[in-house]
């Protein structure tokens, strides 16, 4: 048994799934997080249950390294 799909159900199958390239301003936003985040105190960070460890890693990921929410 073989199965062909249509150029035009392969190219709609593609373009379904996928997901929209991330703009300049969410790149901008996620930056500015970050950087918020690392100008945090110790006792802000306890208040939100954010370690000051946790919060330096997710501070130092580069602006590329996006979290899920904006992907």
């Amino acid at each position: 048994m073989t199965l062909s799909l249509s150029r035009t159900t392969a190219t709609t199958c593609t373009q379904q799934h996928k997901a929209p390239a991330p703009s300049l301003f969410t790149f901008l936003t996620v930056w500015k997080e970050r950087r918020e985040l690392a100008g945090l105190s110790e006792a802000r960070l306890k208040d939100i249950g954010v370690s000051p460890r946790a919060a330096a890693q997710e501070a130092a990921r580069p602006v590329w390294d996006l979290p899920s929410r904006h992907r």
